[in-house]
């Protein structure tokens, strides 16, 4: 399948539908990603990557700790890509895994997208990927984080069609 030639939101639009057609989780999958994510989160909890106190830390160039997790975790995720695409290994959906090229243009979702993410990791002291982590492990405060978190979520996919990509 050739698509080259579509609109990027054309060619978004036309994977969405193949993936919604070919497979739809179930309710076994969904009690496996439930499985799969609170091991996750347990992992994170375990290895301070929620701490607040250790983000802290990043963000002042105090300790080598999230840096090394965030440099281990690029560098698996790398070797894990480079495997899977070695091996042929295919998607639920049949196509080949592999990963677009970035069309950079003038890189300005990219740095205001960096910056309106940074700035939450800084202010919250959280990432959005540990936040239900957090929850779980009984810092509830974060439930507000959480909230406010999917309602930038919904925000955006609400008004991407008519945002510039």
């Amino acid at each position: 399948m050739t698509i080259l030639h579509q609109p990027i939101s054309e060619t978004r639009r036309s994977q969405e539908r193949v993936v919604s057609d070919r497979h739809r989780a179930g309710p076994r999958e969904f009690w496996i990603y439930v499985f799969v994510g609170a091991v996750f989160g347990i992992i994170l909890v375990k290895s301070e990557v929620v701490s607040w106190y250790r983000i802290q830390e990043m963000f002042r160039f105090q300790s080598f700790h999230m840096y090394g997790i965030l440099g281990s975790a690029m560098l698996t995720a790398f070797i894990s890509l480079q495997l899977l695409q070695r091996l042929g290994a295919r998607a639920l959906t049949g196509e080949l895994i592999s990963v677009p090229p970035k069309v950079l243009g003038r890189g300005h979702r990219y740095w205001i997208g960096g910056v309106i993410f940074g700035g939450g990791w800084a202010l919250t002291g959280a990432c959005p990927g540990p936040l239900f982590a957090l929850i779980g492990s009984g810092v509830t405060v974060f439930v507000v984080t959480a909230a406010a978190a999917l309602t930038g979520t919904w925000t955006y996919g609400y008004f991407r069609p008519r945002l510039p990509h």
